[in-house]
């Protein structure tokens, strides 16, 4: 199948969708999709689950390259050489998206939203589940969100929440990182966190690759362990 936006993104590019259908849940993965044209995307799909005219939806993508700062951000967290950054609505503080990354968008009808903080545990605690599933002890680190890596070596940040709740229902959602090139982590200050490091599968588990540890396989992982997850708190 693929998917274009509405008519008035007409000249945005098609690009390649696969859908699965889990409870209620439509899972699409779309491949790489630039930044500003997955966010439009989700600004649609909010307005259509708002009025209940699709189920709830789960978007795996990759983006190129991207710099996105939410309403937190500081400018002292900022590129200081010029690099483009695209401000969001979503909380949290700057970040990137791009190759060897895979990011998840949730549009989600929440049973009770007020429990943002709740739904984001509920994402702490699947991303958990699949780096253990890959051999990675990850856990909560209960001051900062996301996913984390904490041993003698350090703090590490190996996946990222950024969540939206307008009208009861949820944008943006999480990145977790496959293999990126983490250099591209430099020029900012990552989710403005000074005293920690970002990482990912392949620097913490050298052979997960080799060993055939792919996009396709993580996304499985992902809804196997999300989906079920997310059916206890989505309406």
């Amino acid at each position: 199948m693929s998917l274009r936006l509405s008519e008035k993104s007409q000249n945005s590019p098609e690009f390649s969708q696969t859908e699965n259908f889990d409870g209620g849940f439509d899972i699409k993965k779309l491949g790489e999709v630039e930044y500003l044209t997955a966010w439009e995307l989700q600004k649609q799909l909010h307005a259509d689950r708002v009025n209940n005219q699709i189920a709830n939806t789960l978007l795996l993508l990759e983006h190129p390259s991207v710099y996105t700062a939410g309403r937190r951000t500081e400018i002292s967290e900022m590129p200081i050489d010029g690099t483009n950054v695209i401000n969001v609505d979503r909380g949290g503080k700057i970040t990137w998206h791009g190759p060897g990354q895979i990011v998840g968008y949730l549009i989600t009808k929440l049973k009770n939203p007020a429990d943002v903080v709740g739904f984001v545990r509920v994402i702490e605690e699947a991303l958990i589940e699949v780096c253990n599933e890959i051999g990675i002890v990850a856990q909560r680190y209960c001051e900062r969100s996301g996913v984390w890596i904490r041993d003698q070596r350090g703090d590490r940040k190996i996946a990222a929440i950024g969540i939206r709740v307008a009208k009861g229902v949820t944008t943006h959602g999480f990145a977790i990182n496959l293999n990126p090139d983490l250099t591209v982590y430099d020029r900012i200050v990552p989710c403005g966190i000074r005293d920690a490091q970002v990482t990912s599968i392949a620097a913490e588990k050298s052979d997960a690759l080799t060993l055939g540890l792919t996009k396709e396989k993580l996304h499985q992982l992902i809804e196997k362990i999300l989906i079920p997850k997310l059916k206890l708190i989505c309406s």
